[in-house]
């Protein structure tokens, strides 16, 4: 199969991949109500077609905390990535530094902040989720620090794991005893491309940034959501902020925003960007879409601070679609965990040079030469 879109990497994803971690990939919380209005809502707004407009010459880069980006695209935090392909988070982070893009790495990913600046050659965004150990937190954002991240992705969303229960019936979670290990034990046997890429060639299989927090608490990398539950703080409010300025001194992006109330309490906390999203329908489900919830918080927080969003994002049309309505630019979680499920860092690179192709037809039949115009006139208001 040639893959053409994103839904074609996920259905390679599907077929490379043991069951358990398609299903984490592809899976949200409950009923996965917020998961498919994610992707509806963003289907459900209509572009404004011009023409006879001069598009010789296009515009697709955008600057954003003192970085110019090649197009309004970043990779989002994904778990566990190196479950997925071979090292995968350095692998993605290679693709998202040849297509001239950031990749923001996962506090639950398989490589260590260490590892993956190393093997793409350029420090990676970090993701941040604060631990009830304040003194691994200190160690941690040091280190984080000392590799030369330039932004720090502090998420808030996710002070207890939502109830996933596609990961139930996978045996990803909950699953335990003689019956369970046979089980998946199958499922990596049955992708033998999977097990010699990933379980005979892609070890070690921890936690690589927080590993020493998590050490000699559980023996399996997918064990990693019971360790959340007991471990992530509920506590934290915005307050911490100040906590955090203390060790860190760069660029703080709030990611998991839905609520214009708490965009503007994020401004006040003195964040330079924030990220609307519901953690692809991973956590709360029933709220709603990030795109429908884009609109009210880009005009809450106007020009106070960066205002980026995720979630149902499968295209470059999609990517004008959310410029149109505020965002800055648009992070892509599952677009690039299927495409690196499906072959690595060149499929991931091929499904960039795709949001790229489609981003620039999107720009040239709608009129919108440079990214730095785009507005709500590129949108159909009677659609």
């Amino acid at each position: 199969m040639r893959a053409a879109s994103v839904s074609d990497y996920r259905e390679l994803a599907r077929r490379r991949l043991p069951n358990i971690f398609f299903e984490y990939i592809d899976g949200g919380s409950y009923a996965e109500a917020t998961l498919r209005r994610n992707v509806a809502d963003m289907e459900a707004i209509a572009l404004r077609q011009r023409v006879m407009r001069d598009m010789s010459a296009l515009d697709m880069s955008v600057t954003t905390l003192g970085q110019t980006l090649a197009m309004p695209v970043g990779l989002a935090p994904v778990g566990m990535a190196g479950m997925y392909a071979r090292r995968g988070e350095v692998q993605a982070a290679r693709a998202a530094k040849a297509a001239g893009i950031p990749f923001c790495l996962s506090a639950m990913g398989v490589c260590g902040v260490e590892e993956v600046t190393a093997g793409a050659g350029l420090a990676p965004w970090y993701q941040l989720y604060m631990l009830k150990d304040r003194g691994y937190m200190r160690e941690l954002l040091a280190r984080v620090k000392a590799q030369g991240c330039p932004v720090l992705v502090f998420t808030v969303d996710l002070p207890v794991p939502g109830a996933r229960y596609r990961d139930v019936r996978s045996g990803f979670t909950g699953s335990s005893g003689v019956s369970g290990a046979l089980n998946t034990a199958w499922d990596g046997v049955t992708h033998p491309a999977w097990m010699w890429d990933v379980w005979a060639n892609g070890r070690p299989h921890s936690l690589g940034s927080v590993a020493g927090a998590v050490q000699g608490k559980h023996g399996r990398v997918t064990d990693f959501l019971s360790w959340v539950a007991r471990n992530f703080d509920r506590s934290v409010t915005w307050k911490d902020m100040d906590w955090v300025r203390e060790i860190w001194d760069g660029p703080i992006v709030i990611k998991g925003v839905l609520d214009p109330a708490d965009a503007r309490d994020a401004v006040k906390a003195g964040a330079q960007g924030l990220i609307v999203s519901n953690h692809g329908g991973r956590q709360l489900d029933g709220v709603r879409s990030s795109i429908s919830a884009l609109p009210k918080i880009a005009q809450a927080v106007g020009s106070d601070l960066e205002v980026y969003m995720d979630g149902g994002v499968r295209s470059g049309l999609d990517v004008l679609k959310a410029m149109a309505l505020g965002a800055r630019a648009c992070f892509v979680g599952r677009a690039w965990a299927y495409a690196l499920g499906a072959g690595g860092e060149a499929t991931v690179a091929r499904m960039l040079a795709t949001l790229r192709s489609e981003l620039s037809v999107a720009m040239i039949l709608t009129g919108c030469a440079n990214l730095a115009d785009a507005g709500r006139e590129l949108l159909d208001s009677e659609a």
